[in-house]
């Protein structure tokens, strides 16, 4: 039964997974890598620390989660971030495809109260947590 559950969630977020396993390709023959850690898709190097760099303006993104895919600038920002990310991992779990919209109207909820759209998104203030505490809820 468990493994049905866990196949459920890999196709309740496969539409999102998609877009980053699009990427491998790009990522390998530019360099990088690719490899599963936790039962999640890790790519780093090549052309990502470029693609990431012009997501978002005057600030660095070490890794970004897409489904089951996580991507990273390097080895050592995977490493680094590895707990934030698998707590989005999680939420696209929970979430399905509807993450991405629900990500972005907690982000823009946050700046209409005047706040942070990163550091008080709800799914954000979560992720840092569970980093701040060095574990996974």
């Amino acid at each position: 039964m468990k493994a049905l559950g866990l196949f459920f969630k890999y196709c309740w977020v496969l539409p999102v997974s998609c877009i980053g396993i699009l990427l491998i390709p790009l990522v390998i023959f530019s360099g990088g890598a690719a490899s599963i850690t936790g039962g999640v898709i890790e790519i780093e190097g090549g052309i990502l620390p470029f693609l990431l760099s012009r997501r978002r303006p005057n600030s660095t993104i070490e890794a970004l989660t897409l489904g089951h895919v996580i991507i990273g600038r390097n080895h050592e920002s995977l490493k680094r971030c590895r707990i934030h990310e698998q707590v989005h991992v999680r939420q696209y779990e929970r979430w399905g495809p509807l993450f991405p919209p629900l990500y972005l109207l907690a982000g823009a909820v946050a700046r209409l109260r005047g706040r942070d759209p990163y550091r008080d998104n709800r799914f954000e203030r979560e992720a840092l947590h569970a980093e701040g505490a060095g574990k996974i809820a």
